[in-house]
């Protein structure tokens, strides 16, 4: 007994070794490059932006208007399907000649945006931060889809990890990095510091591998209008039809929307409990900014490790449960009132609980989608997704109010419950799915002539 007992735990040891060097893999690091390309964007159109018109003395109506150039990344999904059928302009395969096309031209978008002077070239400031957008949210289309393709299924969860830990490290490089220069070399230095780190990215399409996924083959498609007709009802209908293959499908999309509820509703009354506790904006900032990124940080290259080591279904249920949990911070919080180690603590939980969830969920959409329609599913699933939270969160101001801290917070480590529920009984339906990573990959490949059109 104590042989095989010894055995057992020498086997599991490997297993927990082989999920965390899985984020030594060529790819996997590939990938951390291009979430960092892919964040960076994000802030230079949204608080950095509202900083640098905010100095230049520009009204607070005018600035609050400008969030509305982040509205391209909402609607991603509705171009997806071009870059997943249109051949790009640079014959470098599928995704790496997207990719790069795309980031050539938002890196000049960026130098032109930083050039402009706010007091003289508002409405053009305006234009070029909303081709900005737009043009972000478009490199976050073929990022995504290249990186869902050219990793195994058993990489999927570092994967996730390291397209989450880029964008932070990027988010942060973007936001108080460009404030720093700024204030020492002028905002378009800053702005040509972020346009030249987005060769990082480019270095990855420029050196990396294509994907070796084949699209829908052209060789029977009619000539002509009928032909126009064909290309178009293949790349807007086809991803539709396409997952509505799937069993239980339409359940998948309500697990999908409301996976995250609970830390979307907790999330955006977090600040307002703080507040009302007494926490100054400085010491909100500097344990939710400080704490909070190396928590999520670790949280979200956890949750690769740990969706590696159980698969997707059993990670998802697992990080699920403790998103759930996480959100029991918040209570201890509205009890104990003002102490700062109770605010470090329960920052501490949210973010690490929340990225941990958040990878696995990433892993598990990125699985979900069929190799001739990578982009376009992938853009709707996590729209999808994004939308959910949005909607349900947005009422988290009036039922904070008639229920009060306590009931409201406990409230929230709930509402994720019917998500996980469902989870569980999809599984026994998702036989793809229900596997390990690695058990997933070989059943793709003994079923790959009904995914992969040749």
């Amino acid at each position: 007994m104590k042989e095989l007992s010894g055995i057992t735990e020498e086997r599991a040891a490997t297993n927990w070794h082989r999920s965390v060097t899985a984020y030594t893999d060529r790819r996997v690091l590939q990938v951390l490059a291009l979430g960092f390309a892919s964040g960076l964007p994000l802030l230079l159109t949204y608080s950095t932006l509202s900083a640098w018109l905010a100095t230049a003395g520009v009204r607070r109506a005018t600035i609050g208007a400008f969030a509305l150039v982040g509205t391209p990344y909402a609607f991603k999904f509705l171009w997806s399907p071009l870059i997943d059928r249109l051949p790009p302009p640079l014959p470098l395969g599928r995704r790496r000649g997207w990719g790069i096309t795309i980031q050539i031209v938002l890196i000049v978008a960026i130098l032109g945006l930083g050039s402009c002077n706010p007091r003289h070239n508002l409405p053009l400031m305006g234009a070029l931060s909303l081709l900005v957008a737009f043009l972000s949210a478009s490199q976050d289309i073929v990022i995504d889809a290249w990186r869902v393709e050219v990793l195994e299924m058993d990489l999927q969860g570092p994967g996730a990890g390291m397209i989450q830990t880029g964008y932070r490290i990027a988010m942060l490089v973007s936001g108080a990095g460009s404030l720093v220069i700024a204030a020492r070399a002028g905002w378009f230095a800053a702005y040509a510091t972020m346009a030249a780190l987005l060769g990082v990215g480019m270095l990855v399409f420029l050196f990396g591998p294509e994907p070796k996924v084949a699209a829908e083959s052209a060789h029977a498609r009619a000539a002509g209008w009928q032909g126009v007709r064909q290309a178009l009802a293949t790349a807007v209908t086809g991803p539709f039809t396409d997952f509505m293959r799937r069993p239980l499908w339409l359940v998948i999309l309500i697990f999908i929307v409301g996976y995250k509820l609970g830390e979307a509703l907790a999330g955006v009354m977090a600040t307002p409990l703080y507040i009302s506790l007494g926490f100054s904006l400085n010491e909100i900032a500097a344990v939710s900014k400080l704490v909070g990124f190396f928590a999520t940080v670790a949280g979200a290259l956890i949750g690769g490790v740990v969706t590696v080591r159980f698969g997707f279904r059993r990670s998802l249920v697992l990080c699920g449960v403790l998103q759930s949990a996480g959100n029991l911070f918040y209570v201890l919080q509205a009890v104990g009132g003002h102490r700062l180690g109770y605010l470090a603590l329960c920052v501490t939980a949210e973010n690490v609980t929340g990225a941990m969830a958040g990878t696995a969920l990433v892993s598990y959409l990125s699985s979900l989608c069929s190799p001739a329609f990578t982009a376009t599913q992938y853009a709707l699933l996590s729209s999808l997704a994004s939308v959910g939270r949005t909607l349900v969160a947005s009422s988290g101001g009036v039922l904070a109010e008639k229920l009060g801290w306590v009931p409201f917070f406990l409230l929230t480590t709930v509402a994720t419950v019917p998500a996980l529920v469902l989870l569980i009984w999809i599984g026994p339906h998702d036989d793809l799915r229900n596997d390990k990573p690695d058990q997933a990959v070989e059943r793709t490949r003994n079923t790959s002539g009904d995914t992969n059109p040749s």
